[in-house]
């Protein structure tokens, strides 16, 4: 069975990507193999979305904040697709992605933004796995040989 490889874009790599890296990977259908990645990563992965990746069972030692410029290196894993999860991210000029993978935005508000009590930002963290998780079964049930990027950002206005 192929594995389809899916590189999840934000800002600083902390919360949104790293949660749809995590789901990716750890996704029933076997399918994809996920990474995240930032234009201008922080120093660290936000807890409340470690804390999520560590509930759905994601290794802990691959949490992160990296630049996408790992991505485009020439020793990099090739992508299949490409999917920025912020707004600051799909407005960026983004590096040459090699292979032509397919892309799209897949937007959510940032969760670790959310004021209020630890129970808030979690929920906030919680809501925004559950837009992606559904939007990655939708995926992982779409002909991904033939897939382009239309139909890949058809999927958020679906789910």
């Amino acid at each position: 069975m192929k594995q389809y490889n899916i590189l999840f874009l934000c800002t600083h790599n902390s919360a949104r990507s790293v949660l749809g890296e995590a789901l990716a990977s750890t996704h029933p259908s076997g399918l994809f193999v996920g990474y995240s990645a930032g234009s201008s990563p922080g120093t660290l992965v936000n807890p409340f979305a470690a804390e999520l990746t560590k509930e759905i069972g994601y290794d802990q030692s691959k949490l992160r904040s990296k630049s996408w410029d790992e991505y485009g290196l020439p020793d990099a894993p090739k992508m299949d697709f490409i999917i920025t999860v912020c707004d600051n991210a799909a407005g960026e000029v983004c590096p040459f992605w090699p292979g032509n993978p397919a892309t799209a935005h897949w937007g959510f508000p940032d969760p670790s933004q959310v004021q209020g009590s630890d129970e808030d930002k979690r929920r906030a963290f919680k809501d925004v796995m559950i837009g992606l998780k559904k939007r990655i079964d939708l995926l992982a049930d779409m002909p991904l040989e033939t897939l382009d990027s239309m139909s890949l950002k058809e999927i958020h206005t679906k789910a």
